[in-house]
């Protein structure tokens, strides 16, 4: 009896991933010279029935991933593709917008240098440059961290929404160190402090043996989508170092937000 239930529980699965992996399939049969396509044209194509292409179609239109020519009855990309590709685009133009100024930043810092977006409760590491000393903060890209204990995250929340910041501190925050802040009030005071004079630090409270220094970057509207850090060890990004790389980590985060519009130009 328990075997079966875990076979079904297998074949249950097995059935939506392959149809996560057809719906993917079928949104990249389209392109400019096929922009509608047809439920037999898509079936031969994918090697799939119409009943299951018409399935999976119907689903994506739901989710305004696919919509329906009304008089053709064929299927072309929908909005919400659109809205998806622009928000890649976005991130990837103001990664690259960033780089000569990242570069900048390593060569006055000499540490390791970060753009960093918020993705709800962890920021993600979109672009960086490694210090060039021996001993560095390691990074990837992808990488993600509490937005709650790093300079970039803090940098991030402190001109988020108040119900943003809610939203993170019901999901609990965690102590990664003994320095990590975990308590609401702490937090909102601190992200105060961001707001006052235009940065955030992380002294430790990531990671031991680690300091950071973080400042917003704006889009054209204002808003804060990014940010730009510095990090490395405590031996070298002492407290009195980490005050006073302040002006060029904002220098850089400012050029970077005129950069994508905002400000006089």
């Amino acid at each position: 009896m328990e075997h079966n239930t875990k076979r079904a529980r297998k074949e249950g699965s097995d059935k939506r991933l392959s149809s996560v992996a057809n719906a993917i399939r079928l949104l990249k049969a389209f392109s400019d010279d096929d922009y509608e396509i047809g439920v037999t044209q898509l079936a031969r194509q994918l090697l799939l029935a119409k009943s299951t292409v018409h399935r999976l179609a119907s689903t994506l239109i739901e989710a305004g991933m696919l919509e329906q020519n009304v008089e053709s009855g064929k299927y072309r990309l929908g909005l919400a593709v659109f809205e998806l590709g622009a928000l890649v685009r976005r991130r990837m133009d103001y990664s690259t917008e960033a780089r000569p100024y990242l570069m900048k930043l390593r060569e006055q810092s000499g540490e390791t240098v970060h753009l960093a977006i918020r993705d709800e409760a962890a920021i993600v590491y979109i672009n960086y440059l490694e210090s060039r000393q021996a001993i560095r903060m390691s990074t990837e890209l992808g990488m993600r961290k509490p937005a709650h204990c790093t300079a970039e995250g803090k940098a991030l929340l402190a001109f988020q929404p108040d119900e943003v910041v809610g939203r993170l501190i019901d999901g609990g925050l965690v102590a990664r160190t003994p320095k990590t802040t975990t308590t609401p009030a702490a937090l909102r005071k601190e992200l105060a402090a961001v707001r006052s004079r235009g940065y955030a630090t992380d002294d430790e409270e990531c990671e031991l043996g680690m300091r950071c220094i973080a400042a917003p970057v704006r889009d054209h509207g204002g808003a804060v989508i990014a940010a730009v850090g510095v990090a490395g060890p405590t031996q070298r990004l002492t407290k009195k170092k980490l005050a006073a790389l302040a002006p060029d980590v904002m220098a850089a985060a400012a050029a970077v937000s005129l950069r994508l519009g905002y400000g006089p130009r």
